[in-house]
């Protein structure tokens, strides 16, 4: 597993996320394409997949470009606010990108449908977890929806339980 980040806008990132055994790749959280998808194409991999861990346009509005440019890509999401959302996630649902087993961890806080991804790629016994607005570099994202409890049980009981090798990889 190889995860590539592209820097966005003033202080976001999106991420390239690479299964070198199958050479497939997703895209996380593509808000500027014309970043994004040059930095997936120079891997020679397949594009499978968009994940995009909540609504906000700094995240996901590059998701329509993404879905009309390439038919029948999967755009992963919470909830139905997510432009070109093809398949509707919940808490705990499961799904393969190529080898990796990627497992979807609802973390309410920042919004009420915001969605963390939590890679694993056991040949290579290496785990990463993609988490949007829900954990910054240097915080957490504001509550525009959420209450102070679901920020805390996103935190401190789902987030923090991950194994402790885990590589977080940030929104901002």
């Amino acid at each position: 597993m190889k995860v590539i980040p592209v820097p966005c806008l003033s202080d976001n990132y999106a991420y390239v996320l690479v299964d070198e055994q199958s050479r497939q790749i997703a895209i996380v959280d593509p808000v500027e394409p014309e970043k994004v998808l040059p930095v997936a194409e120079r891997t020679g991999m397949e594009l499978k997949a968009v994940l995009t861990t909540h609504h906000h346009a700094d995240h996901a509005a590059g998701n329509n470009l993404i879905a009309s440019t390439i038919p029948g890509i999967a755009v992963y999401g919470g909830e139905s606010r997510i432009p070109s959302m093809t398949k509707q996630l919940k808490d705990g649902d499961e799904f393969s990108l190529g080898s990796l087993h990627i497992r979807a961890i609802q973390t309410f806080g920042h919004t009420t449908s915001s969605i963390c991804y939590f890679v694993e790629d056991k040949h290579a016994d290496e785990r990463v977890a993609f988490t949007g607005d829900t954990l910054f570099v240097g915080g957490c994202g504001r509550l525009f929806e959420g209450t102070p409890q679901d920020m805390y049980t996103s935190l401190n009981e789902k987030l923090s339980k991950l194994p402790k090798d885990t590589k977080v990889y940030a929104g901002h």
